[in-house]
């Protein structure tokens, strides 16, 4: 290990690396030296582990840039967009489980992080955002590229900082990963003044961390875990709600216990895909708004949801006066600001899902209090009924155009379920999370909450550096694959070779399936020219070969599998194809927005029937 001696400044990536992983406690302990407060920065995210920022440099971020050339432990990666920086933090963070780190100048670099933070704020991602600032004798005189990003971003971060001192630039950066990381995982700013940056101090590792008011629960409650176990004995259709927060506590492995030891029946929002494997005989798949049928009814037909790291959101609920209305609710979040927010909650329980359900085993598995899966017997075969009677499915269409749902399912059968598939917002994100298989955790990543068009490609770049040894696949939609495709020259220089497949129906497809079903087909700018057969506009196999990547197009059923599988055998660029589908394919399932969920369509017109007496 290498030494640092007092008063002299030491080269960035000679700093001994903490023992714990990236945004807990510090643990390595570096002797105090004289430093700039940008080798402080640097310094700072070498100690916390810190292997990758991605970023663009600008002036008031520029003296971070000098002493980031030196570091042997932090690659940098100079996007083209600091929103792609933002969303490719995401991906990394999203795949790892460490904190995603990005980098922007002040003014309009900090604005256009101002949306992937916004994401990440609600999606519960762990991502560090650091942006330079004028200087602080400069702030509030409306400077040069001077920006308020701390107050831009408030209501969008767990936390941020505006930090004019340099000596406070350590203190500040790792309390930012701890609370980053920590509780409900989120989105933290440090702003830092160029003075700051530029000032003489003195670099101590580890600082001591000030958050007086921040400590987030992890362990439940005894008495609500015992509460919660009481209404599951007593319950008769009781079903697993899984969300989100399940993937964020890394607490898969633990909840097949759960659903192994009580056979109770178990959904997965669009943001806890593969929480549970879809193989599994208890999973009846995806609720909400574009979920299937088994998995809406079972919710509505549900005595007791078992909510775990889930937030009653619209898209899951529909009209939430008629959302599971015979159903008692246990609601366990780490965030205690979710529960009984949208619905009361018959038990609360605040605490980390990992802990909740390993405390819910033990209270449910004891010899004297086990829970008995024979009580739930009809159910199961009633839900089970249910998902066999309405699969999830599509009907080709008879011009024999490509339907976009076939190409998505055969990407994910031929890639496999080691993969990971990072979407888009719209029509592909939805059939992405209907018709791939997923098979465990943090192999689906999309922008759930927020729902950012153009988030797919930089995040799939992120989670390909994070895990360069697995396949990635951005499942893009001709709309969002415009908004960042310029990240397809990163992936280019860095050598991170994405597989983007770009469902090309030449329209912003989920507005055009709305204008189809409820405004009379009056068809108001959504035609994109992308699959016009005269002139594409883009031609996007030309444009991949005009960033270096490799260009695939296919329309044909037949061609499908060769382009899949001719992308799949290169791994040095990054490939890009072009699969023009039919135009007017949809969604199906759906519940309108604001309606009830007992009105879910399979088709255009048709409402499942079901016996109404169970």
């Amino acid at each position: 290990m290498t030494t640092v001696t007092e008063g002299k400044a030491p080269r960035p990536g000679s700093t001994p690396k903490p023992s714990g992983p990236p945004g807990q406690s510090p643990a390595a302990r570096v002797p105090a030296v004289q430093v700039t407060g940008a080798q402080s920065l640097v310094m700072s995210l070498e100690a916390l582990g810190v292997d990758t920022v991605f970023g663009i440099p600008g002036g008031a971020i520029l003296p971070a840039y000098d002493p980031l050339l030196d570091s042997t432990a932090v690659r940098h990666i100079l996007v083209r967009h600091e929103q792609g920086a933002g969303h490719a933090a995401e991906g990394y963070a999203s795949v790892s489980g460490k904190v995603g780190v990005c980098m922007a100048t002040s003014g309009p670099g900090a604005t256009n992080l101002v949306t992937p933070i916004a994401d990440a704020y609600m999606d519960s991602v762990p991502i560090v955002a650091i942006t330079g600032q004028v200087t602080s004798r400069s702030i509030g005189t409306d400077a040069f590229q001077e920006a308020d990003i701390r107050g831009i971003t408030m209501p969008i971060t767990k936390h941020n900082y505006l930090i004019t001192d340099a000596s406070a630039i350590p203190r500040a950066i790792a309390e930012a990963f701890h609370i980053a990381a920590t509780g409900r995982p989120g989105p933290v700013l440090v702003d830092i003044s160029k003075d700051a940056l530029q000032a003489e101090t003195t670099f101590v590792w580890p600082p001591k961390l000030d958050l007086p008011g921040y400590r987030p629960v992890a362990k439940p409650h005894g008495k609500q875990i015992r509460e919660a176990a009481r209404l599951i004995r007593e319950a008769r259709r009781p079903v697993l709600y899984v969300g989100g927060g399940v993937i964020r506590s890394r607490a898969s492995e633990v909840l097949a216990q759960f659903v192994d030891l009580t056979q109770i029946p178990v959904v997965t929002t669009l943001m806890a895909r593969g929480a549970v494997p879809d193989s599994h005989p208890l999973h009846l798949g995806m609720p909400g708004m574009h979920g299937s049928v088994a998995a809406v009814t079972a919710l509505q037909k549900s005595d007791l949801l078992i909510t775990l790291g889930a937030r009653f959101d619209d898209r899951v609920t529909g009209q939430l006066s008629t959302f599971a209305p015979g159903a008692k609710v246990i609601h366990a979040d780490i965030d205690p600001a979710e529960i009984s927010k949208n619905r009361l909650a018959d038990v609360p329980i605040v605490g980390d899902c990992k802990e909740v359900i390993s405390d819910l085993i033990a209270a449910l598995g004891g010899e004297n209090e086990a829970v008995r899966p024979a009580d739930y017997e009809d159910w199961r075969v009633q839900v089970a009924q249910w998902k066999a009677t309405f699969p999830l499915g599509y009907t080709p269409h008879d011009d024999e155009t490509l339907s976009p749902q076939y190409v998505i399912e055969r990407i994910g059968a031929i890639s496999g379920p080691e993969s990971v598939f990072v979407a888009g917002v719209g029509q592909h994100q939805m059939w992405a999370a209907q018709f791939v298989q997923y098979e465990r955790p943090n192999s689906w990543i999309n922008s759930g909450g927020l729902g950012t068009m153009g988030f797919a490609v930089p995040a799939a770049m992120g989670a390909k550096v994070a895990q360069p040894e697995r396949t990635v696949w951005a499942i893009d939609g001709d709309g969002c694959f415009q908004m960042t495709n310029q990240e397809l020259a990163t992936c280019v220089i860095n050598k991170i070779p994405i597989k983007v497949a770009i469902i090309n129906n030449s329209s912003l497809g989920m507005v055009r399936q709305w204008q189809t079903l409820f405004y009379n087909e009056r068809y108001s700018n959504t035609d994109l020219h992308t699959s016009h057969q005269q002139v594409r506009v883009p031609d996007f196999v030309k444009l991949a070969e005009a960033y270096g990547c490799m260009g695939l197009r296919c329309d044909s059923a037949a061609d499908v599998d060769a382009t899949i599988k001719a992308a799949m055998e290169v791994n040095d660029v990054p490939v890009v194809l072009d699969f023009v589908v039919h135009r007017d394919a949809m969604v199906w399932p759906m519940v309108p927005s604001g309606v009830s969920n007992d009105q879910i369509q399979i088709a255009r017109g048709l409402t499942p029937v079901w016996d109404r007496e169970d």
